[in-house]
């Protein structure tokens, strides 16, 4: 193997603002920042989410920033930073690095959303589908 993922974490990591916990409890409901939920849809019913946090699959990240992707996601196209989050920020963190090299302003929740349960800051619950 060539590249591994604990490389590509690294080089996110040089690429990518992060916040901590507290840092994004205080941006929250900001108009500068977009809180995105990376996880499965099964992992956000189990567990919840951040309040006022969009939900973005990982598999469909690329085609709902794209303008030009029929999948487009008009929310990615506002002048605002996109914070990416997912269970333990590493998903989320290669998720903001490729949104960043697609032209986004991005940055990752550092320890996602299990830091964000475990500081006890507010879930969100969502409904099964």
């Amino acid at each position: 193997m060539v590249l591994g993922y604990k490389d590509m974490l690294a080089e996110a990591e040089s690429q990518v603002a992060s916040v901590n916990v507290t840092e994004a409890a205080e941006l929250l409901g900001s108009e500068e920042i977009t809180l995105v939920d990376i996880r499965d849809i099964r992992e956000l019913e189990r567990e919840g989410l951040v309040p006022g946090s969009k939900h973005a699959p990982r598999g469909m990240l690329e085609f709902w920033i794209d303008p030009q992707s029929p999948y487009h996601k008009p929310w990615f196209a506002e002048d605002r930073t996109f914070v990416f989050y997912c269970a333990s920020g590493w998903r989320s963190l290669l998720a903001a690095e490729t949104a960043q090299r697609m032209g986004l302003k991005t940055a990752s929740l550092r320890g996602g959303f299990t830091a964000w349960r475990e500081a006890g800051q507010p879930v969100e619950t969502r409904a099964p589908r």
